[in-house]
């Protein structure tokens, strides 16, 4: 462990120059230093008066644990932090790109402890006080260990580890902040991942989360702090269902959702790689405070039928399951009562069903619901057409009856209301996803770079923002072009 190992050279240098500065009459103070005030709640980037050389987080990595190093500026989130009030006099330090804060690792005292950002605990490792020197230059003291933040071994070379050690007010020490400029490294631009179909996103305390189709027997997950950074956020397997036969295989469509306070992630899988006809929906609990989980399987809502692309309705204090079955020659939205997340009540009702030529390119298809609620009214997109097709295109439906059970409760748009355009094709199976601060929506969508790919993993999760047409209705415009920039989520 870093940590536990302190270099004599450091040391030596220290001495050194603490000599030297001496042997010219001047004086270097080893006191502690007195708070003094930071820039708060805004994104600074933090420069060693040494060596010229960042913060940044290794690897860029959003996990608890990963150490802090310098590295060279490159105006990427995991160089960016923020000082945020603890009381007393005390500041916590939080990296924009995970947002987690910045401690003395295991609670270690000794000169040389390592440095690495931690979920947000309230303890007195992850405080720290500041002082500003007459060169505009700051030093930072641990509050649990009373050391400063240093620059380990004076390196001057980028990666090197930053550490604590015993103050003494010399440049390894000293820190320069300087504020990012408003709007930087706040975009983004499709795709968010390649292999990405069926993706699913949502907003949650400070994170984004995605999941998409794996083929396979895992569920996995990504987070980052901001929407860009899923790009590279790793893939955690959240779900694992190898060795379980009748739902082993061929996992498709995650989604997750928070129900009464509680997160629940539902997916579709059956048992086996290459027959499909065993696909049903399965359901799991998360027993901690995320998407992340861990989770606890719960149970099979339909397990008598061939069931796919599940999804959730809450309105009128009840619960529904959405889904799509085949029903005679149709692929239909379906939708039934819930006494629980994953236990369906009642009958099944077939709400939806293709009528319209573009609902039938290439297979009569209405699948993979998904609801969007926006000034009282609830709408619910739907994917028609064959996925094998570059017509596979979003419909529309919204609940303008008072039985949600019953098809004549549903109007459906007459056209589709998003399909291919800007070099994207198969523009469907989508979710909806609330912007940090509550007041934008966003699509996510997967699309396909050819008009000869299909229902594979050529398809690439994307995003964009929604807007709303004058009679209240979703504008989702049209999808936008690889690479083009896009104004990040607002509140990000």
């Amino acid at each position: 462990m870093f940590g536990r190992t302190i270099k004599r050279g450091h040391l030596l240098v220290a001495f050194t120059l603490i000599a030297a500065l001496t042997a010219l009459g001047l004086s270097v103070s080893a006191d502690r230093p007195a708070h003094a005030a930071v820039p708060t709640d805004t994104w600074v980037t933090v420069t060693s008066a040494h060596s010229g050389l960042v913060l940044d987080v290794r690897d860029a990595s959003t996990s608890p644990g990963a150490i802090l190093t310098q590295y060279t500026a490159n105006q990427e989130h995991q160089q960016q932090f923020r000082f945020l009030d603890a009381g007393g006099g005390y500041f916590k330090i939080q990296a924009r790109h995970s947002n987690l804060v910045l401690e003395v690792f295991e609670w270690n005292a000794d000169d040389g402890a390592t440095i690495a950002q931690w979920t947000d605990l309230g303890g007195t490792n992850q405080q720290w006080s500041a002082t500003e020197h007459s060169d505009g230059t700051y030093s930072f003291i641990n509050r649990f260990s009373g050391k400063a933040l240093d620059l380990w071994d004076w390196s001057t070379s980028a990666g090197s580890r930053i550490s604590q050690y015993t103050y003494n007010g010399l440049a390894v020490q000293k820190w320069r902040l300087a504020e990012v400029p408003s709007g930087s490294q706040n975009s983004v631009s499709n795709p968010l991942r390649s292999n990405g179909a069926d993706p699913w996103i949502e907003y949650w305390d400070g994170y984004y989360y995605m999941s998409t189709t794996t083929w396979e027997s895992t569920v996995i997950m990504r987070r980052s702090a901001t929407l860009e950074g899923l790009k590279t956020a790793s893939d955690t397997v959240v779900w694992d269902d190898a060795g379980t036969p009748n739902r082993c295989c061929s996992h498709w469509a995650p989604e997750f959702h928070r129900i009464d306070g509680t997160w629940y992630l539902m997916y579709t899988s059956g048992n086996s790689q290459t027959n499909l006809d065993g696909q049903k929906l399965h359901v799991l609990r998360s027993t901690g405070s995320t998407p992340m989980g861990p989770y606890e399987f719960m149970g099979t809502p339909l397990p008598n039928q061939w069931n796919i692309d599940g999804s959730y309705l809450e309105v009128g204090g009840q619960l529904y399951l959405l889904w799509s079955e085949w029903d005679g020659p149709d692929q239909t939205v379906r939708i039934a009562a819930m006494s629980n997340p994953w236990t369906v009540t009642g009958s099944h009702n077939t709400i939806s069903r293709p009528t319209h030529d573009w609902e039938t390119v290439g297979a009569r298809v209405n699948e993979a619901p998904a609801i969007l609620q926006h000034g009282g009214r609830t709408f619910m997109t739907f994917s028609a057409s064959s996925c094998n097709t570059p017509d596979y295109k979003l419909g529309l439906l919204e609940l303008t009856g008072s039985n949600p059970l019953s098809a004549s409760s549903w109007t459906k748009t007459p056209t589709p209301v998003f399909q291919q355009g800007n070099g994207v094709y198969g523009t469907a199976h989508n979710g909806f996803f609330t912007s940090p601060d509550g007041t934008e929506e966003w699509l996510v969508y997967h699309g396909n770079t050819s008009p000869s790919q299909g229902c594979g993993s050529t398809r690439q999760t994307r995003v964009q923002p929604i807007t709303w047409n004058a009679d209240g209705t979703p504008n989702f415009g049209t999808p936008l072009a690889s690479g083009v920039a896009i104004p990040a989520p607002s509140g990000e």
